[in-house]
């Protein structure tokens, strides 16, 4: 178990159901934080609060909202704001973009990728602000993908897109350094999440092979020569919420087993 050094502390984590973004909350929880969760669906919330309050021992609060819209966020994090008392932590999440090349996607595609993907994130930080200054303490985590330090083969929106999302978190990392609020990116690698799952299962349906397979392929292009699990993700994203984190802002982060190539 953690060291519970968050206790006292309100986390708001948006998208945080299930994936990356449970991962992050149940982390959190376990070092002692007040944890707010949202999902789409209202009963999705509502379990992964109780099976996260129950587990760590800590006050959860669910939402049913839809991080990809300026409703759906102002909604979770005002409310969240307002049953905690004020916001220490925010992780901004919300489901990747599609795959795909260049010439697949519409300006419609485009512009719904960029509600999802950085308007989504500048609006989560927006909502949050007046709740977290001045308390003296604040972190800010943006859960993103390692297509921010290295391009991935037919991922053109997020290859464009989450360098976006770091350039957000750099700037902001200056801007709020007085406020003691500490501004930094996640990025994962290849995490075993239902959505890895669910892709690989489909492949391997179209293609007739083993889903093991597939698996195994990836993991061989990993140096650690495995997949990530979701408890490893979710305790980096924890680690730079936490006060151990007191001197890291402006930075990204990395949880790829070594996968990207690049500094």
């Amino acid at each position: 178990m953690p060291a519970r050094d968050m206790e006292g502390k309100a986390a708001v984590v948006c998208a945080s159901s299930r994936g990356l973004g449970r991962a992050s909350a149940r982390a959190i929880a376990l070092r002692g934080a007040k944890v707010a969760i949202c999902a789409r669906r209202g009963g999705d919330a509502a379990e992964a609060a109780r099976a996260i309050a129950e587990e760590a021992g800590v006050e959860t609060w669910p939402c049913a909202a839809d991080v990809s819209t300026a409703e759906g966020v102002r909604a979770f994090i005002q409310g969240a704001g307002e049953r905690f008392g004020g916001i220490d932590v925010l992780v901004c999440n919300a489901g990747g973009p599609p795959a795909g090349g260049f010439e697949q996607f519409s300006d419609a595609d485009w512009e719904r990728a960029v509600q999802l993907t950085l308007m989504s994130a500048v609006r989560q930080v927006r909502e949050a602000l007046p709740f977290m200054k001045g308390r003296g303490y604040g972190r800010i985590v943006f859960i993103c993908s390692s297509s921010a330090r290295e391009m991935l083969d037919s991922m053109v929106l997020s290859n464009v897109l989450r360098p976006a999302v770091v350039g957000l978190s750099k700037s902001l990392s200056r801007e709020l350094a007085s406020e003691r609020i500490l501004v930094n990116v996640a990025a994962p690698g290849t995490i075993l999440t239902d959505r890895v799952m669910q892709t690989r299962r489909a492949r391997a349906e179209r293609e007739g092979v083993p889903v093991e397979k597939l698996l195994q392929e990836v993991a061989e292009g990993i140096p650690l020569n495995r997949i990530g699990d979701p408890a490893e993700f979710g305790a980096l994203v924890a680690f730079l919420a936490s006060p151990e984190a007191s001197y890291i802002t402006g930075t990204v982060l990395l949880a790829d087993g070594g996968r990207v190539r690049g500094y």
